[in-house]
C-alpha cells in the first residue's frame, strides 16, 4: 500500500499475483515490494548493483531454493537448482546479462500460476514467451517441462512428463554403467600398472645412492611437508576441498601445522649437525657446493636437449639440478621456520616489532610456501617420478638403490669414479672436458 501511492500500476498487477493473492489473504512468508528491490538503497532494476538485477538466482533462491515452501505450501522443489544446470542458468553463472531469468518466463509483478489463462507459463502462452528471445519458437518448441529435476530421487517423481521420466531413466542405466566400465578399466590397468611397478622395483639396482640416515631424513622432510602444504593451504582457504579433508575445524587445522613444523625444524637442525658432525655428511656438503662446472654443464645440457651438441655434459654426484633443489630446500627452510614462528609466537614478537612486521612475515609465509610447493610438484616430481628413465619413481627414497645404467646415464664422472677409483677423481676435483663439451 505504501508503495503503491505512488507506483500505481505495479501494485495493481502485484495485487492480482499469485503472490499479491496471498499477501490478501495473510500469509506472512510470502514476498512484497522490499523482498526483492530492498529497502533504502532501491536501485533501477537493471542496475548492476540491484538485487533484481540478479533476480535468477540469490532474489528467488531466498525463497525458492529452502525447504519451507516445499513443507508448507507444496510448491515444486529444486527449481533454482534446476534452473543453475540449464543452458539459460550456465550463460547467467558465466556472466551473460541478455540471458533468460526466472522474470523473463514468470513475469516480475505479475506472476501467476501455470493454470491461469493470463500467466506468462501457462501452456497457451508458452509459445509466445519463449518467442521474445527465440523468434519463431513454435508449439513443439514449448513442449516438457523447462525445471528438468537433476536428481535420481525428486520431488516430480510422479510425473507423467516424458522430458523428466526421459532424463530420469538415462541416469539409471548410464550411472551403473559409468560405475562398471570406468572402474573396471581403473582395476584392470591398475593391475597392470601395479606388476609394472613390482617388476622395474626388481630390477638390478646394486648402486647405493642414500643411506638410511639419510632416506630417514628425507622422509621425515617429505611428510612433514606434505601436511603443511595441506593444512597450510586449508587455513589459508577454509571453503576449499583440501580444507574439507582435513576434519576438525580451525583448531585441528592449525594443531597439525605446528606439530609438521616443528617435525620439518626438527629435521632441518639435526641436518645442520649431520653435515658437520657425521663424515658422510661433510662428504654430502663438499659434493653439494656449486661450482663453475655446475653452469657448464647447465649450459652444455640446454645445447644437447635443444640439439645444438652431440655430447652430454658428465655429471658428478650431484649435479646443478639436485644442487639447486638442496640449496633451495635449506632456505626455504629457514625462511619459512623464522616466518612461522614470528606468525606462532606473535605476541612476544610485538614486544620488540610493530604489527607490520608480522603482516610482512605472514605474506613472505604464505607466498614462500606457494613457491615451494610449485617448485616440487613442477621440478621435484619430474626428476623422481615423471622423467621417462625412473617413472613410475625412482625407488631410491625407498630403499636408497638405483640401476647401474641410471647411475651412469645421470652421474657419469660419479659413476666411473665407482668403477675405477684410481683413474677418476673428478667427484671432488673439477674435470677436464674435450671441446666438444
Amino acid at each position: 500500500a505504501t508503495c503503491g501511492k505512488c507506483h500505481s500500476s505495479e501494485t495493481a498487477e502485484f495485487l492480482q499475483s499469485v503472490h499479491g493473492q496471498a499477501v490478501v489473504r495473510g500469509v506472512s512468508r510470502s514476498p512484497v515490494c522490499t523482498d526483492c528491490h530492498g529497502i533504502h538503497e532501491i536501485r533501477a532494476p537493471m542496475q548492476q548493483s540491484s538485487p533484481t538485477v540478479a533476480i535468477a538466482t540469490e532474489t528467488c533462491a531466498r525463497c525458492h531454493e529452502g525447504v519451507t515452501l516445499t513443507q508448507e505450501f507444496g510448491v515444486a522443489a529444486e527449481r533454482v537448482r534446476s534452473y543453475k544446470d540449464s543452458y539459460h542458468g550456465l550463460a547467467s553463472q558465466m556472466g551473460s546479462r541478455v540471458i533468460a531469468n526466472c522474470s523473463s518466463c514468470h513475469g516480475v509483478h505479475n506472476i501467476l500460476p501455470s493454470t491461469d489463462p493470463r500467466s506468462m507459463i501457462n501452456a497457451g502462452n508458452l509459445a509466445q514467451t519463449c518467442g521474445q528471445c527465440h523468434v519463431g519458437a513454435g508449439a513443439n518448441f514449448a513442449k516438457g517441462k523447462i525445471h528438468l529435476t537433476s536428481g535420481l530421487m525428486s520431488s516430480e517423481a510422479g510425473t507423467t512428463d516424458i522430458g523428466n521420466l526421459g532424463t530420469r531413466l538415462v541416469r539409471w542405466i548410464y550411472l551403473p554403467l559409468i560405475v562398471f566400465v570406468i572402474g573396471g578399466m581403473a582395476i584392470h590397468n591398475g593391475l597392470v600398472w601395479g606388476r609394472k611397478v613390482l617388476a622395474r622395483k626388481r630390477q638390478n639396482r646394486e648402486i647405493v645412492r642414500l643411506t638410511l640416515n639419510q632416506r630417514v631424513q628425507h622422509w621425515l622432510l617429505l611428510t612433514s611437508f606434505l601436511v603443511l602444504v595441506a593444512s597450510g593451504f586449508a587455513l589459508q582457504y577454509p571453503d576449499s576441498w583440501f580444507a574439507w579433508l582435513l576434519i576438525g575445524g580451525e583448531y585441528w587445522r592449525r594443531l597439525i601445522h605446528r606439530i609438521a613444523a616443528v617435525i620439518m625444524l626438527t629435521v632441518g637442525l639435526y641436518h645442520l649437525v649431520y653435515l658437520f658432525r657425521a663424515k658422510e655428511g661433510r662428504s654430502w656438503f663438499k659434493d653439494m657446493l656449486p661450482k663453475w662446472k655446475d653452469v657448464r654443464d647447465l649450459i652444455g645440457n640446454f645445447g644437447y636437449y635443444v640439439g645444438a651438441s652431440k655430447v652430454k655434459p658428465k655429471i658428478a654426484r650431484f649435479g646443478y639440478a639436485e644442487k639447486a633443489e638442496y640449496w633451495a630446500v635449506l632456505w626455504g627452510t629457514m625462511i619459512m621456520g623464522l616466518t612461522g614462528l614470528m606468525i606462532w609466537f606473535k605476541l612476544g614478537v610485538f614486544r620488540f616489532l610493530p604489527r607490520w612486521a608480522v603482516d610482512i612475515a605472514l605474506a613472505i609465509h604464505f607466498y614462500e610456501a606457494v613457491l615451494a610447493t610449485l617448485a616440487i610438484v613442477v621440478w621435484h616430481f619430474y626428476h623422481v617420478i615423471f622423467d621417462p628413465d625412473v617413472y613410475p619413481v625412482n625407488f631410491a627414497f625407498l630403499d636408497g638403490r638405483v640401476s647401474e645404467h641410471l647411475y651412469k646415464e645421470d652421474h657419469e664422472l660419479a659413476y666411473q669414479e665407482l668403477v675405477n677409483p684410481a683413474v677418476d677423481d673428478s667427484v671432488s676435483k673439477e674435470p677436464k672436458q674435450d671441446e666438444n663439451n
